[in-house]
């Protein structure tokens, strides 16, 4: 290759890369699906690109929960983790809750599935967790296997732990060669933690590609007359998970306790946004997630490291919406009447079993399984739903990461772990783009 070559590739790609990512990322979602739509079942061809994207990303998971919550843990005490911990844990707890009561509410004001054809399905009982079953699957009986495993909720309390024990040590020990130690181990985490951010940019390049084979593909398999089939109950969705984000995490938590314009924080949360709706995992997009709030939202490592590991695990915002909407939905398509004794047992079970299902594609069918089986309702549905599964996943996992984001700038707000001076939150762009974390650069 000549040296006007090299430089005429060389000026071509610093054009790309000039480029914000989340717009290339766009891009690439509407040409895979037009390619899907138009190439039909022959786009599956480009699955394999998809599916490497989604291992890369899967790929971080475990090392990302381990090194940004030991990060976090270094910056906590004791009694600080205590503070950050039960406002996280509290928060994610109402916002579910406040989730599953719209998505009812929605659900009953619509009366989606009355004119729907029912067709029967397949689908496996499952019997919802109980509450001891939820508790005891929290602490492993192997660590090691746990993290081997992907048992994310496992993982984060090993770590949390593990992280709390030498903070401790570290407090009280009286002897410089463990506080040294201690404080080389976490030193070492730092290392890691960049490394890892490093892996993220290089994966969130790539990322382009592999969103263009996802949409492709998925477009391509399930086609366009699923998503219209079944219109009304991806309508209803919808409206519950934009009602529910409007007024939760944009009136009520951005502009109400930060005090911050909704459009900062849609800025600073865009490339998670996106993702989430690409990929429909909460946990694979946990590697953006971070990113957009350390670079873009500027909240503390104390408070991001901790929250939102465990948000893309428990916190199921768009889940409950879905699952209680689908719920109504299903009763309609059989002409069933829920009662309010039994829409209390779907807000209950919804709220129990969020905790518990893991944040990947597919978790969404395995949950209503579960409430449909508390209900008495026909398992069979879970194969109408299947047709719409890939849209109804795609905007409740972007209400969850949306969520994730949201509650960690308010418990940033009330620990003093949120610079909000800085990044999307001074001027509506950020400040500081040489950061190798960032993914959007």
């Amino acid at each position: 290759m000549s040296a006007t070559q090299e430089s005429t590739m060389r000026s071509a790609w610093n054009r790309y890369r000039s480029v914000p990512i989340v717009y290339r990322i766009a891009v690439a979602f509407a040409l895979g699906t037009a390619v899907g739509a138009i190439g039909g079942e022959r786009a599956g061809v480009l699955g394999p690109l998809g599916d490497l994207f989604l291992r890369l990303l899967e790929m971080l998971i475990i090392p990302l929960i381990v090194f940004t919550l030991l990060g976090g843990m270094r910056k906590l005490t004791p009694s600080k983790l205590g503070k950050v911990g039960g406002l996280t844990v509290a928060l994610y707890a109402a916002t579910t809750t406040v989730a599953a009561v719209i998505g009812l509410a929605v659900a009953n004001l619509f009366n989606p599935g009355t004119a729907v054809e029912f067709t029967s399905g397949e689908a496996q009982e499952a019997q919802p967790p109980s509450v001891s079953e939820v508790v005891l699957g929290i602490v492993p009986e192997n660590p090691l296997a746990a993290m081997v495993e992907g048992n994310i909720l496992a993982t984060i309390f090993v770590v949390i732990v593990f992280g709390l024990a030498l903070t401790m040590v570290r407090e009280s020990t009286t002897e410089d060669s463990i506080a040294d130690a201690i404080d080389g181990f976490f030193a070492f985490v730092d290392a890691g933690t960049e490394a890892l951010f490093k892996i993220v940019w290089g994966v969130m390049e790539y990322g382009v590609i592999g969103v263009f084979a996802l949409m492709a593909t998925a477009i391509g398999t399930e086609g366009l007359g699923a998503i219209v089939q079944l219109g009304a109950l991806v309508a209803v969705i919808a409206v519950g998970i934009t009602i529910h984000m409007s007024v939760t995490y944009l009136g009520v938590m951005t502009l109400g306790i930060l005090g911050q314009s909704p459009l900062a924080f849609l800025r600073g949360a865009k490339d998670a946004m996106l993702t989430a709706f690409t990929i429909r995992t909460s946990s694979g997009t946990l590697p953006v997630t971070i990113a957009d709030a350390e670079t873009n939202m500027r909240i503390d490592e104390s408070v991001y490291g901790f929250g939102l590991p465990l948000g893309a695990t428990i916190n199921m915002d768009g889940a409950a919406i879905r699952q209680a909407v689908t719920v109504v939905f299903a009763a309609n398509m059989v002409g069933v009447s829920l009662g309010l004794a039994d829409q209390v047992l779907v807000l209950a079970t919804v709220i129990l079993i969020s905790i518990g299902t893991a944040g990947v594609p597919g978790a969404g069918l395995i949950m209503l399984t579960v409430i449909l089986s508390a209900v008495g309702l026909p398992l069979e549905i879970v194969g109408f739903v299947a047709g719409v599964d890939p849209i109804l996943g795609r905007i409740a996992t972007t209400n969850n990461v949306t969520g994730d984001l949201a509650v960690a700038s308010v418990v940033g707000k009330w620990t003093g772990g949120i610079d909000l001076s800085g990044g999307v939150w001074s001027d509506g762009s950020r400040t500081d783009t040489d950061q190798p974390v960032s993914v959007t650069d």
